[in-house]
This record gives C-alpha cells, sequence and structure tokens, in this order.
C-alpha cells in the first residue's frame, strides 16, 4: 500500500511534536524523580501511559484485531527493542552512582539520532553522502557543548566516574543501539500495515520497569503536584510521544523526522532552563546553531537509492 504525500506529512509533524513532548522530560521528571524515585516515576508513567493505551485501543472498534494482525516481526522484534530501550536507559540511569553519571549515561543515549540515520543505510537501503559524518559530529558537538557549558559534564568528572563504575555507559550505550535500530525496522517490518502496537509495547514496559523498581527499594512521597505532573508525563511525552514515534517512522519522512531529533536534548535544556528559573547562557545558542547546521547536513546527506522493497 503506497503512502500518499498528505498522509506522510501528517505522520512527519506527529514525529516532531513527539520531539517537542520529548522536551519536556527532564523538567517534569526531575521533580516526580526527587519525591518517588527514579524507577518508581518510571514504572508508574509507563503502567498509566500503557492503560491509556490499552483504553484506545479498545475505544476504536476494529483496533484490537489491528494490532494483532501487524507482522510478527513487527511485534515481536520490535516490542523487544522498545522494552529493552526503556529498561537500558532507567537501569543506567538507576545505576549511575551521582548526578553527574546520570548525565553522562544520558549524553551516551542522545547517540540515538545519529544510530538512526546510520542504520537507515543498510537497513532501508537508503544512500548516504560523505558530508552525513560531519553532520552528525557537529549536531552531538552542539549537544554536548551545551552540556558542557551548562555545568552538567565534565571530562575529568567522567574519567572518574567510569573507572568507579562503567557498567551504567555500557547499559545506555545498549539503550541507544536499541532505540536506533526500533526507530529503522519499524519502517521496514510494518511501514505500509494498519494499526499499530505501541499500546501494548508501553504496557509490557511498565511492567519491566516495575519488575526492576523491586530489585531497587525507594522511598515516595505523594502529593496532589505528583500526582498531576505523573498524569502529564504518562499522556504526552510518553504515550502520545511514542505514539506518534511509531507513526512517522513507519510513514512519515524518516530522514527529516530523525535529523530533528537532534533537537530533543538541546530542548531538554532550554525548556529544563525556563521551568527551573535558570539563566541561560550564550554558548547554548552556538550549540543551539551547532544543532541546526548539524541536523540540515543530515538531512541533506541521506536520500533513497531506489530501492523500495519491504520498506
Amino acid at each position: 500500500m503506497k503512502i500518499s504525500v498528505s498522509q506522510e506529512k501528517l505522520n512527519t509533524i506527529l514525529g516532531i511534536l513527539a520531539i517537542l513532548f520529548w522536551g519536556t522530560t527532564i523538567a517534569f521528571s526531575r521533580s516526580l524523580t526527587e519525591q518517588l524515585g527514579l524507577l518508581t516515576t518510571a514504572s508508574w508513567i509507563y503502567l498509566l501511559s500503557g492503560i491509556w493505551g490499552v483504553i484506545f485501543l479498545f475505544s476504536k472498534p476494529g483496533e484490537i484485531k489491528k494490532t494483532f494482525r501487524l507482522p510478527l516481526l513487527y511485534l515481536i522484534g520490535c516490542g523487544i527493542l522498545f522494552v529493552i530501550y526503556t529498561a537500558c536507559l532507567y537501569l543506567a540511569i538507576g545505576l549511575a552512582v551521582s548526578r553527574e553519571q546520570v548525565i553522562e549515561v544520558t549524553i551516551i543515549n542522545y547517540l540515538w539520532p545519529g544510530l538512526t540515520l546510520i542504520f537507515s543505510l543498510p537497513i532501508l537501503h537508503k544512500k548516504g553522502r560523505i558530508t552525513l559524518i560531519p553532520g552528525i559530529i557537529l549536531a552531538f558537538t552542539g549537544f554536548y557543548l551545551a552540556t558542557a557549558q551548562s555545568g552538567m559534564f565534565s571530562w575529568e568528572i567522567f574519567k572518574g566516574n567510569f573507572q568507579v563504575n562503567c557498567l551504567p555507559y555500557l547499559i545506555a550505550f545498549i539503550a541507544a543501539i536499541s532505540w536506533g535500530l526500533y526507530s529503522n525496522l519499524v519502517r521496514r517490518w510494518a511501514g505500509h500495515a494498519e494499526g499499530g502496537a505501541v499500546p501494548l509495547f508501553l504496557l509490557i514496559t511498565g511492567l519491566a520497569l516495575t519488575a526492576i523498581r523491586f530489585m531497587f527499594p525507594e522511598e515516595s512521597y505523594w502529593t496532589p503536584r505528583v500526582v498531576a505532573e505523573l498524569l502529564y508525563m504518562s499522556i504526552f511525552p510518553t504515550f502520545l510521544a511514542y505514539f506518534f514515534w511509531d507513526r512517522a517512522m513507519r510513514k512519515g519522512n524518516i530522514i527529516l523526522v530523525a535529523s530533528l531529533s537532534y533537537f530533543t536534548p538541546l530542548l531538554s535544556i532550554i525548556i529544563s532552563s525556563l521551568y527551573l528559573q535558570i539563566v541561560i547562557k550564550s554558548s547554548l545558542w552556538i550549540a543551539c546553531a551547532l544543532v541546526i547546521i548539524g541536523a540540515v547536513i543530515c538531512k541533506f546527506s541521506i536520500v533513497d537509492n531506489g530501492k523500495r522493497k519491504n520498506i
């Protein structure tokens, strides 16, 4: 089934909305994790988002049937990658020995936009120009500069943390690889299929994170603000964002959206600065310019080579 131009544009817009929603994650999740604990917060967010997703499936006639008619490779393969990504990310953060190491594993996790573009070459038969390499480097350098200049990252602290506890870095890298693969394989395995299995992926992820939470007991303090923030996180940056991203990767302009995804960590820093009333330094705007230039270069460095089979 061929995707119309209007459908592709709509799904591309949904992917951009997912990026915007993900940009609010750090600002809101910081408040939650300080009161509930990291893994408790994550398990509740994904359990609730999975419940919203299941309600969504049952509210649309025939949607459940469409979900279980999806290709088996997509349901099993992408489902496993989805759970691996989320579990590894939160496990890496949970195993971090300090706040500095949390930032460092987050940086490693944000290798996934570049990996998504790189994996699109063999998986989706895209053709890459040599300019893709400097594009990826420029975009990631922008994110690194924003993090370093904001005082969130230091090479000396990084080396010390790595020597003490290297496991979180490895797990974060596995998370980045998993999401880069997921973003391409959903297109290859279910690009033109109807329906989607994100609600099921979210629910299974919530159950997996709940199991991990029992391995790392945490104290939680519930307030009306915590409940409100938890509801926001479960609906917008989780259920809607992952649902929109899945649609964009399957039926949108995957290269454009993947290139724009470099803005996700930068948006997180900017929105967190505004939400927490922190003055934004001039270096952040330089970093923003680097991300923009890198994303544009990446966008025009990958083209189709005419192979449309299995996509």
